[in-house]
């Protein structure tokens, strides 16, 4: 990834606060506890006709209680290397600590050009006594507030001018396709984005909650080009009991509703609970495509082809109305089949685009209306005269032009879907139909 800033400082010097305020956007969780951010958090940052990408690090600790502190700490280290511009938050309002001095050690052996920010100069007094980090020997420290801004116009500026100069890619990266991953927590969801890229991006323990955040990564691989957003578990209301865990679930919402694909991930081990269909019905009301992978199958003793076919039936009649999506079973610690899931949302991406000509819909499906009119009602007949696809519509969708409209009821429009579907390839994508009077 070119022209990358990494923030990186110990817990609670307001990384997070200042990676919000830089991108413009809440996509990091802003909280008092020590220890929110835990894995890298990736955004961009535009600055005076420059895009930069920004990532946001969990706070580096030693000899603590965090049981996360081993894995927080390399995901640090790995923002580190990957970084072209590194900054350092201190907080000026407690000074210099131990661990200042310990990942100011740690940043003055690596070859990296190091801005030391001094966060919460929130007025002048704040700025005198950001003099006291000239001990650290990084160099002049630059006072912000990342509450108000005031000084990162001034950081932003310092960074263009220390960012390496590459040909920036013409490429809008927000146009590429949004694949969540999303389920309950412990489905297994960060074990299968770490094998998808190949590289423990994001942090897997076996403890409900350890993703917080959603996770956007690039994924650039074998032909594919598009974004795996980890999410963190969703549950149910009265399970949440934290304010982060709380804000937490709304991300993985927020996820999904910018998503293009879902891929939900199920315990194979579980089975299906309550939990996975309000997650399916949360996909389903947003109108997005969706991939169901079984995971952990590998740790299921009966695989045979009457299992699998029991599993995807018992799915299917969980989530009916809706069953034309693909399931994959697989393993995200034994990397079986997660190719697969990959290729099953790309394919239900382009399902989603995936366009019928005007000719074609009203040849197959006034054959289909013929053989099965609408049910009259009230000794009135409804007749479907034309059909057509509306063009530039997020998720496929179909108007069907008839004399009496408001006659037309939900089991026929599923009958008219089903016909849709038999013709044409709309796998995992929920199809939108409409009535309209001619």
């Amino acid at each position: 990834m070119g022209k990358l800033i990494a923030i990186v400082g110990r817990p609670n010097v307001g990384k997070s606060t200042l990676f919000n305020r830089l991108t413009q956007t809440r996509s990091a969780i802003v909280d008092d506890a020590s220890g929110t951010t835990r894995d890298r958090q990736y955004g961009k940052v535009e600055w005076c006709g420059n895009e930069l990408s920004i990532v946001d690090t969990g706070g580096w600790v030693v000899n603590s209680d965090d049981i996360f502190e081993e894995e927080i700490n390399k995901q640090v280290s790995i923002a580190i290397e990957e970084a072209d511009v590194i900054l350092f938050m201190v907080d000026i309002k407690n000074g210099i600590t131990d661990l200042d001095d310990h990942v100011a050690d740690i940043l003055r052996r690596c070859k990296k050009p190091v801005i030391l920010v001094a966060n919460k100069a929130d007025n002048n007094e704040g700025v005198y006594a950001a003099a006291e980090f000239y001990a650290l020997g990084l160099g002049d420290p630059f006072s912000v507030s990342a509450v108000n801004g005031s000084g990162t116009g001034d950081l932003l500026d310092e960074v263009v001018r220390l960012m390496p100069q590459t040909d920036s890619e013409s490429e809008k990266l927000e146009n590429l396709p949004k694949f969540a991953i999303v389920g309950r927590p412990n489905a297994g969801k960060s074990s299968i984005i770490n094998a998808f890229i190949g590289e423990e991006r994001n942090i897997v323990t076996d403890i409900a909650g350890t993703t917080r955040d959603s996770i956007y990564t690039r994924y650039n691989k074998f032909g594919f080009d598009f974004y795996l957003v980890d999410t963190a578990g969703i549950r149910r209301k009265n399970k949440v009991n934290e304010d982060i865990e709380y804000y937490s679930v709304l991300r993985s919402i927020r996820a999904i509703e910018n998503a293009d694909v879902c891929i939900l991930m199920i315990d194979a081990t579980r089975g299906i609970e309550n939990q996975d269909a309000n997650i399916f019905s949360l996909i389903q009301k947003n109108k997005k495509g969706l991939v169901v992978c079984v995971n952990k199958w590998d740790l299921v003793e009966n695989k045979s082809t009457d299992a699998i076919k029991t599993y995807e039936n018992a799915i299917r009649s969980r989530f009916a109305p809706f069953t034309d999506f693909p399931i994959i079973f697989g393993s995200a610690l034994t990397k079986q089949r997660i190719l697969k899931v990959l290729e099953s949302a790309a394919m239900v991406y382009e399902n989603r685009r995936r366009t019928v000509p005007t000719s074609k819909l009203n040849n197959v499906l006034q054959e289909a209306i013929a053989a099965y009119p609408p049910p009259a009602n009230k000794g009135k007949y409804v007749k479907i005269k034309y059909i057509t696809m509306l063009k530039g519509a997020l998720v496929p969708t179909f108007i069907f032009f008839c004399n009496l409209p408001q006659w037309v009821k939900e089991p026929y429009r599923r009958y008219l879907e089903n016909k849709i579907r038999e013709n044409w390839d709309f796998s995992g994508t929920p199809i939108n139909i409409f009535m309209r009077e001619k």
